[in-house]
């Protein structure tokens, strides 16, 4: 079985504007951890209900979409979100380091019978994050007690190295197969991809793919008017700073989702870039004046 995880907030989603992100960014950049930290200790805690998706390596050799393309979505009404927990913070740290600033997550934590997707970006990343702690927090940065498993003693052949922090498993041999002690291969939790890989490794071209329905049926049945108007926004506010023929390949792909969504982002380049104009030559008549 393959799965997409999902894990919506339970206190319903509220976004800023722009302008007060910026305006926050830039007076009180705490506000949000803040405010989590608050409702905590208020008792309020916050929580988010983890639902998952699964479709069988079958169902996924023939889906309309590839499945593991990180653009697309699995859509609901094929394949129903399935909860199954949920997670709910209901402490704040009693030291910030210790407990937040040198946790480690990384996606090649699996427990057995969980195994990877062909999604090429989390294939990147299995190895990347471990990469980045490992520079991050040093080489035994699993066995700082916020990545320890819980009520668990380390258990395996990685031993010494700078900034071991616990008892280095004592005397006991640090390599395998040895006569004394220490763990042994588990083939139970290690099963073999249904998927084959053959031929070159190469980039995947997905030009010829739908690339835009499902941006169009966001447009259309998710988005509110105002929801849009606000998307509209932050993307040509993102895009006006660059040259006008990658402006106009944004507002061609936008459009292949929808007209009006590539008509609204056209209009909303057009007026920032008219301002824009209108405060050069302002300021220009102001420097003159000087």
């Amino acid at each position: 079985m393959n799965n997409t995880v999902k894990l919506p907030t339970d206190q319903g989603i509220q976004n800023l504007s722009a302008a007060e992100a910026n305006r926050l960014s830039a007076e009180d950049p705490d506000y949000a951890i803040r405010d989590l930290y608050n409702n905590i200790e208020d008792g309020k805690y916050p929580s988010w209900t983890l639902k998952i998706q699964i479709m069988t390596p079958e169902q996924a050799e023939t889906y309309k979409w590839n499945p593991f393309d990180v653009t697309k979505v699995w859509s609901q009404k094929d394949y129903p979100l399935i909860e199954v927990g949920k997670m709910v913070l209901n402490r704040n740290p009693n030291n910030y380091f210790a407990e937040v600033e040198q946790i480690a997550f990384s996606p090649a934590h699996f427990i057995p019978g969980v195994e990877a997707s062909p999604d090429k970006m989390l294939q990147g990343r299995l190895f990347s994050y471990s990469d980045t702690h490992r520079h991050r927090l040093g080489a035994n940065y699993l066995q700082i007690p916020v990545n320890c498993p819980y009520k668990a003693k380390t258990f395996h052949y990685q031993r010494d190295g700078p900034q071991c922090v616990n008892d280095n498993q004592g005397g006991a041999p640090n390599y395998f197969p040895n006569s004394f002690s220490g763990p042994m291969d588990d083939p139970v939790g290690c099963e073999s991809c249904p998927f084959t890989t053959t031929g070159e490794c190469r980039r995947y071209n997905s030009a010829d793919e739908d690339n835009f329905s499902q941006v169009g049926i966001f447009w259309n049945q998710v988005l509110k008017p105002e929801e849009r108007d606000r998307l509209v926004e932050n993307i040509g506010n993102h895009l006006i700073n660059t040259q006008k023929f990658i402006r106009d390949r944004a507002v061609k792909n936008f459009g292949q989702a929808d007209p009006e969504f590539g008509r609204k982002l056209q209009a909303h380049l057009d007026s920032v870039s008219n301002v824009s104009k209108i405060n050069v030559v302002l300021n220009g008549v102001k420097m003159s004046d000087k």
